[in-house]
C-alpha cells in the first residue's frame, strides 16, 4: 500500500477548483507531500498539463515518486525547499506557469510511526527537521536554548500562554532526546482536561523554529507571484493562525493600490497591485470533509489570481487580457 492510500489530501475539489486547473496548463505544487494534490492536478490537466512537485523531505520524496509514476514526465520533482522556489522554476525552465499551490499541513508520512519527531503521538528522537541536511535539530533547541529565549519561542510560535512555565520545567529536565520525554514534561505542567493536547503548541513551536517556515513562506509567497503567468492563480492552505495572517498580509498588500501611512493627503507609494482576490475570504472545509478527515479541521484556504497592472480597473469596461490584449493595454497606459 502506498502512502496515496493512507493520505487524504485536504480540500481536494477545492484546490482544482481554486487553481482553475485546465488541459496542458503547467501548475506547482510546493509542498508535494505524498503526491494527493498533485494527482489531481495532473488528472484535471490532462491532454498535455504539466506539474513541478517541490518536497524537502527525502521520505516524501520516494513516496510521491510512486504515486506519480503513471504520469511520466509529466510530473517532475525537485528534492528542495519552497523558499528556493523560483530559482527551482527557472533551472527547470517552468515559468511562467498557470497555478501554484502551497499546502501548508504536515503529511502523513511525517506525523505517523518512524518519523522525525513530529508527532507526540509517536515516540520518536527530537528532530523535527523537514531534510536531514538541516543543521538545528529540536533536541539541539530544546537542550542549548536558555529559559527566557525558550519561553519566547514557545510563546511567539504556539502561541502559548503557559511559555514561561513549560521552559522553566523543560530547563529542569534536561536533557531530552524524545518526543515522550518532552510530552511528559509539558503535561506534568498542564495537568487535567484540555480540549488539544497540552504539548501540542509547543511542538508546533519547535517545528516552526527548527525549519524557519514563517521566514520561509513569506520569501515563497512572493517568489510564486514572480513566476505566475497572467491569469495564474495562487493558492495557498494554511492550519495556524500564524500562516494565516502572513497569506492574509501578503495577499491584502499585493492587491492594494495605495500602502500609505493613513493621514497622507494624497498617495505618494505609487503600488501597482500585482493580486486579485479571488476568494473574499477563507475557504474551510465543510462538515462532511472534518468528519471524515479530522485534521482538516483547522484548514484555510485562500485563493488570488496574478493580473496586469491595472487589469482590475478596466476589467468593469469589458475588456479582460485574455480576450483583448490590445486594447486592454491602450487603456491601462491611459489609466
Amino acid at each position: 500500500m502506498t502512502l496515496l492510500a493512507t493520505h487524504i489530501p485536504v480540500l481536494l475539489r477545492e484546490t482544482v477548483e481554486g487553481l482553475a486547473v485546465r488541459p496542458g496548463g503547467r501548475y506547482v505544487d510546493c509542498t508535494l507531500g505524498a503526491g494527493g494534490h498533485a494527482r489531481a492536478i495532473l488528472e484535471h490537466s490532462k491532454p498535455g498539463g504539466q506539474l513541478l512537485g517541490i518536497e524537502a523531505d527525502p521520505m516524501a520524496v520516494k513516496a510521491a515518486g510512486e504515486n506519480l509514476a503513471p504520469f511520466g514526465p509529466a510530473a517532475f520533482i525537485a528534492n528542495d525547499n519552497f523558499s528556493n522556489l523560483e530559482k527551482i522554476c527557472r533551472a527547470n525552465d517552468f515559468m511562467p506557469v498557470n497555478g501554484v499551490l502551497f499546502d501548508l499541513g504536515m503529511s502523513s508520512l511525517q506525523l505517523g510511526p518512524g518519523g522525525r519527531g513530529f508527532s507526540f503521538l509517536h515516540d520518536a528522537p527530537l528532530d523535527m527537521r523537514f531534510s536531514p541536511e538541516q543543521e538545528i535539530s529540536a533536541a539541539d533547541i530544546i537542550n542549548t536554548y536558555e529559559e527566557g529565549r525558550l519561553a519566547d519561542l514557545i510563546y511567539e510560535y504556539g502561541e502559548e500562554a503557559r511559555s514561561r512555565q513549560i521552559a522553566r520545567a523543560i530547563l529542569r529536565a534536561r536533557p531530552l532526546s524524545t518526543t515522550a520525554e518532552l510530552a511528559s514534561v509539558i503535561e506534568r505542567v498542564m495537568p487535567g482536561f484540555h480540549r488539544i493536547h497540552p504539548a501540542t503548541r509547543t511542538f508546533q513551536a519547535l517545528r516552526i523554529a527548527v525549519n524557519d517556515e514563517l521566514a520561509r513562506l513569506s520569501s515563497a509567497l512572493e517568489q510564486a507571484v514572480n513566476v505566475l503567468g497572467y491569469g495564474g492563480r495562487l493558492v495557498v492552505i494554511s492550519y495556524h493562525s500564524l500562516e494565516d495572517r502572513i497569506v492574509k498580509n501578503f495577499f491584502k498588500l499585493e492587491s492594494a493600490y495605495c500602502v500609505c501611512p493613513p493621514g497622507l493627503p494624497q498617495c505618494v507609494c505609487h503600488r501597482t497591485p500585482r493580486l486579485k482576490l479571488i476568494s473574499k475570504g477563507a475557504v474551510t472545509p465543510g462538515e462532511a470533509e472534518t468528519l471524515a478527515n479530522p485534521r482538516a479541521r483547522s484548514a484555510k484556504m485562500r485563493i488570488a489570481e496574478r493580473i496586469m497592472a491595472g487589469e482590475d480597473k478596466v476589467e468593469s469596461r469589458g475588456f479582460t487580457s485574455r480576450k483583448n490584449m490590445k486594447q486592454l493595454k491602450k487603456l491601462i497606459n491611459n489609466n
